[in-house]
């Protein structure tokens, strides 16, 4: 599983997972601190379609964490104020980044997350759907 895949589990699926995930990890290795989770802002970029020209749509709150374990960084972005995750996901990412030995059993935990999330989004779209209006007035 790539990176960007991991981090969209992790990210959309319950905190639970990946704080579990995160202190199996601290608990078996030194995890160094570079930054501390914090709140910051990022710009969010967009194209123009008629003319395919950048602008800044605006500013969106993020949290974010670096650490350090047995001296391969890790990083933690997340949208919204959620120190917590910010610092769990940069974790993650550091022992995927080391190699630890713990990775290798993460995939099926994954894999069940993202499986939940997938039946999560169709029960909501389930939902959604059955207030669905047919706006259609005349048979022809």
């Amino acid at each position: 599983m790539n990176r960007k895949k991991r981090t969209e589990i992790l990210i959309k699926g319950s905190v639970k997972v990946a704080q579990k995930l995160s202190e199996e990890i601290a608990r078996k290795y030194d995890v160094k601190t570079i930054e501390e989770p914090n709140n910051g802002l990022v710009m969010v970029k967009a194209r123009e379609t008629s003319k395919g020209s950048l602008f800044y749509l605006g500013e969106v709150l993020i949290a974010e964490s670096k650490v350090l374990i047995n001296g391969c960084p890790g990083i933690g972005i997340v949208k919204g104020g959620e120190p917590d995750l910010a610092y769990a996901l940069a974790v993650i990412d550091a022992a995927y980044n080391a190699g630890l030995p713990e990775t290798k059993n993460w995939l099926t935990t994954l894999l069940l997350e993202e499986e939940s999330i997938k039946q999560n989004y169709e029960a909501f779209k389930n939902k959604v759907l059955k207030t669905k209006v047919n706006f259609q007035t005349m048979d022809v």
